[in-house]
C-alpha cells in the first residue's frame, strides 16, 4: 500500500489497512519531509525527493503521524492517520 508524500500533505492523509500490511511512503515533492508517528513507533528520518520509507503494521489501532518540518502532533498541518484493523471490511 502506498502513500504519496507531496509538498505539505500526505495523499491519502487517512488510510485503513489490515494488520500485517506494509505501507510505503514515497516523497514525490520537492521539499524534504519526515513520516513520524506521534507515539514514536516509527520514524523515517529525513526523506529527500524520491526517497521512500516503509513500515509494517503488526497490531490493530489508530496511528497518527506527521512531518517534523511541516506539521505536528494532533493533526497539525502536514499530518496523517493509519487505521489498522484485524480483518478486511466486508
Amino acid at each position: 500500500t502506498n502513500v504519496a508524500v507531496v509538498d505539505n500533505n500526505f495523499a491519502p492523509s487517512k488510510i485503513t489497512v489490515v494488520r500485517g500490511t506494509t505501507i510505503v511512503w514515497a516523497n514525490q515533492g520537492s521539499a524534504s519531509h519526515t513520516v513520524t508517528a506521534e507515539d514514536g513507533s516509527f520514524d523515517s528520518t529525513t526523506l529527500s525527493r524520491g526517497g521512500t520509507f516503509s513500515h509494517t503494521f503488526t497490531e490493530p489501532g489508530i496511528f497518527p503521524y506527521y512531518c517534523q518540518f511541516h506539521g505536528g502532533p494532533h493533526g497539525e498541518a502536514m499530518s496523517g492517520t493509519v487505521i489498522v484493523t484485524d480483518k478486511p471490511a466486508p
